[in-house]
């Protein structure tokens, strides 16, 4: 069968599902959730979907797991380590499925993060700098960290055709309007979103190469230069944008969204698990 009605077939299994039934209980509409702990239910969630199929969680890869897959690619890749147990360590951690060859393939790997608190600090009255006599606090780049991550994982995954890598972001260093917070004296700052000294959008969208935020990259993109044809494989940004905290909620629907991308994407390989059920 072809993989493009495979995929269509596995993309009608996900209609017909019954879909989220109460897997968060009370903690739906919880702020403080970490993304891994939305992992886990994203985990539940697939394995009461797709009960034919074997899924696992964990927490990090291996440097040596990387340096073996880029091997597989081309043996001149993966030559270099000099730490042996050396890993990455995601902070929503990494969701696998089985396929029919009994390897384990990528369907979800997520991080959180947040940078810049002059929301939090406005509303509350305090002022920062050296002085202690300023509304903003000019933003730093601890985000930029996040890019190693994502090229660790992007080496795992590149003879894959997806790349199910989620960001999520928040605080006022990702800001994609501009907002007005009333500090407590009544006086009104203004966060300018297009602003130099607080947004750091720019310094990640080299991750999806200039692609919309907001938006599920998963599927690999190819495109044409000259006479060449280059794979993309580019990371899915979410920022609240408002700069308010994400909610649980929202953000495991992202994450299965992904996720369920992902299984569209593999079915030629899993596929056979699943009408093996039927």
């Amino acid at each position: 069968m072809a993989k493009k009605n495979q995929s269509e077939r596995l993309t009608n299994q996900h209609k017909e599902s019954k879909g989220v039934i109460g897997i968060f209980g009370d903690n739906a509409k919880s702020h403080d959730l970490t993304v891994g702990e939305i992992s886990h239910y994203v985990v539940k969630q697939l394995e009461k979907e797709f009960p034919q199929l074997s899924f696992q969680y964990r927490t990090s890869i291996r440097k040596e797991e990387i340096n073996e897959a880029l091997k597989k690619v081309d043996p001149e890749l993966g030559q270099t380590l000099f730490v042996a147990n050396s890993s990455i360590i995601p902070d929503g951690g990494i969701i696998e499925v089985k396929d029919d060859n009994g390897n384990w393939r990528v369907v979800l790997v997520s991080e959180a993060k947040h940078q810049g608190k002059d929301i939090e600090n406005i509303k509350k009255g305090e002022q920062v700098g050296t002085g202690k006599n300023q509304d903003l606090m000019a933003a730093g780049n601890a985000i930029e960290r996040s890019h190693k991550n994502i090229s660790e994982i992007a080496n795992f995954m590149l003879s894959e055709s997806h790349f199910p890598y989620v960001l999520f972001l928040e605080g006022s260093n990702f800001l994609t309007e501009t907002i007005s917070i009333k500090r407590p004296d009544g006086r009104i700052v203004i966060l300018e979103y297009n602003s130099g000294m607080l947004n750091r959008l720019d310094r990640l969208t080299s991750a999806n190469y200039g692609m919309p935020i907001n938006t599920n990259l998963c599927k690999n993109k190819f495109v044409k230069h000259k006479d060449k044809t280059i794979m993309l494989q580019a990371t899915s940004i979410y920022t609240q944008g408002n700069g308010e905290k994400w909610d649980g909620k929202k953000m495991f629907d992202i994450m299965l969204e992904i996720s369920k991308t992902s299984l569209q994407i593999l079915g030629s390989e899993i596929f056979k698990q699943i009408t093996k059920s039927k």
